[in-house]
């Protein structure tokens, strides 16, 4: 029993572990302020147990931390894929030129204060991690860190615990991490005199013009399409949009391809708002009908959503299950990852998307037995492309990119290799009938057991000497991670209201998702109330997350240089 409590074996890290965990994610719940640091009490717990003397097998730790690491960004990259080419395309290259600005501006903050004070630039690499709350830098730092002591002919064992020092500036900055980017919010919604219920409303109307899928109610007057069939029109005139019904006079018919358009007759029709115009040429003037006139003066046309739980449907364009017609059943828009995408016919299929259909009850049930549409076939995790894609994230995370005036290559390692090679499995996968779709209660489980795993590690691993550390002065630390943490985030912010124009949730989001700040992310909604800041954060997050891993390894080869 000794060995099992004091000991370094087997049972012991495994017990160890679990009780770091648990503690940390029970004291996570509470709040102060409406604001919690999360899963981060699982490092303080790991740096508390270690310091009083509880020791886990250093090879053991080794592989753990780096196995959590891998489990959590790939599960991030599943996540974000199948929306985030999406996200790209509509104003996320403008978002993410910012978060490069924020990225960048750490860098040269932590560059100044380690010229300024003489602290030598691998320290600052933890410190800057901890403070940017980027754990994936502060694992491929040490990686790096490793890798080039070690070709440097230093013992790999104390390559790997002078690795480990790096997690101390890292665990003493975190929280001025996640406090420092709260008070940056607080303090630009004050100083541009921000009002949260005017911001929302713009929001609101912004989104309402942009790339998501709208209804049109037009009335047929354009002559060249009289007496034509829908089928030739939409041949002729291709685009993003879909005629779901057509109204003629007082009867409602479901819109197929050989239906005829004639003068007066009105349509519907699901487009973005970029097709609009170009739709009130080819068809008429929008009409003031809503969704509940159709409804109202047709009863045997509803409105459904289906699942597709079959993995055989993975990589089909939606043309080729021919819905409408063999089944009379319109799909008007996919809803893919949260994203709304209107049904284009060669929209490539995945399991897991909704499909919102119109038609007759009946021959919608039909249509749901083709796509499964079972909930329960969803429970069913899909393991193989996630472990094979591991494989293959963790090969190209290990090829070297050789930079001029670098001597040694950078490597985007086990944090950036997995996530890149996750992001392309969740949008190209479908394409090539890969089923990656995993629930979002499964997604997050393989997150949070990653991250968990990974904070405890590193905690056990830097709790040693972390009271000697900040004793000998590593209490200036917090004050460079404040530095770091708030001067980048305040300039940021600065840059994207008054040059940009961003909306001021947008800027949360931005903010939030540049940093790879959950707890920020979670005070915005929280506070003013609205979701918009998440989509942005999840636009700008794997970008981030991925320049601040590639700036740390950067960081590190410099100090070596």
């Amino acid at each position: 029993m000794k060995d099992l409590f004091l000991g370094q074996g087997v049972a012991h890290t495994i017990m160890l572990l679990s009780f770091v965990i648990g503690t940390g994610i029970y004291l996570g719940r509470f709040k102060i302020k409406g604001v919690s640091i999360g899963s981060t009490w699982i490092l303080f717990m790991g740096i508390l147990m270690s310091h009083l003397g509880f020791r886990a097998d250093p090879e053991m730790l080794h592989f753990i931390k780096e196995f959590g690491l891998i489990l959590f960004v790939f599960s991030i990259g599943l996540q974000v894929g199948p929306g985030f080419f999406h996200s790209l395309k509509f104003g996320g290259v403008k978002l993410n030129l910012l978060a490069l600005v924020n990225v960048l501006l750490a860098v040269a903050v932590t560059w100044i204060i380690s010229l300024a004070t003489g602290v030598d630039l691998k320290t600052m690499v933890g410190v800057m991690s901890g403070a940017v709350t980027n754990t994936p830098g502060l694992g491929a730092a040490q990686q790096t860190y490793v890798e080039v002591a070690s070709a440097g002919g230093m013992d790999p064992v104390a390559a790997s615990r002078a690795a480990s020092e790096l997690a101390t500036g890292y665990a003493v900055t975190y929280p001025i991490g996640i406090i420092g980017v709260i008070l940056v919010l607080l303090l630009g919604k004050s100083l541009f005199k921000v009002d949260p219920a005017k911001e929302l409303a713009q929001l609101e109307a912004l989104d309402d013009t942009g790339s998501h899928p709208r209804r049109m109610h037009v009335a047929v007057e354009n002559p060249s399409i009289f007496g034509k069939k829908l089928s030739d029109i939409l041949h002729e005139f291709k685009g993003d949009y879909v005629v779901s019904r057509i109204m003629k006079g007082n009867e409602i018919i479901f819109a197929t391809g050989d239906s005829v358009l004639e003068e007066g007759d009105k349509v519907l029709i699901v487009t973005s708002q970029q097709e609009v115009e170009k739709l009130r040429i080819l068809f008429g003037r929008e009409v003031p009908l809503h969704q509940e006139d159709w409804d109202r003066m047709d009863h045997h046309l509803v409105t459904r959503r289906l699942m597709v739980t079959k993995s055989s449907l993975t990589g089909k364009k939606l043309r080729d299950l021919h819905f409408r017609e063999a089944y009379e059943v319109s799909v008007t828009r996919v809803i893919r990852a949260g994203v709304e995408l209107i049904a284009r016919p060669d929209l490539y299929l995945q399991m897991g998307d909704a499909l919102i259909c119109i038609g007759s009850e009946q021959n919608i049930q039909r249509v749901g037995e083709q796509v499964g549409n079972s909930s329960g076939a969803l429970d069913k995790p899909n393991l193989v492309p996630i472990f094979l894609g591991i494989v293959v994230g963790i090969i190209f995370g290990s090829l070297p990119l050789h930079f001029p005036g670098i001597p040694q290559p950078i490597k985007l390692g086990l944090a950036g290799g997995p996530l890149i090679i996750a992001i392309l499995l969740g949008h190209f996968g479908p394409k090539h009938k890969i089923t990656t779709f995993t629930t979002m209660s499964a997604n997050l489980m393989v997150r949070e057991i990653g991250i968990s795993l990974f904070l405890a590690a590193v905690g056990l691993g830097a709790g040693e000497n972390f009271v000697s550390a900040i004793a000998s002065g590593g209490y200036w630390w917090i004050l460079y991670g404040a530095i770091i943490t708030i001067v980048p985030a305040f300039l940021t912010f600065v840059i994207a209201r008054l040059l940009v124009r961003l909306n001021f949730y947008q800027v949360c989001g931005l903010i939030a998702g540049s940093c790879g700040n959950p707890p920020a992310l979670a005070f915005a909604q929280g506070m003013y109330g609205s979701d918009y800041t998440s989509v942005t954060y999840a636009t700008v997050y794997p970008l981030s997350m991925f320049l601040r891993v590639l700036v740390a390894q950067l960081l590190i080869l410099i100090s070596f240089a």
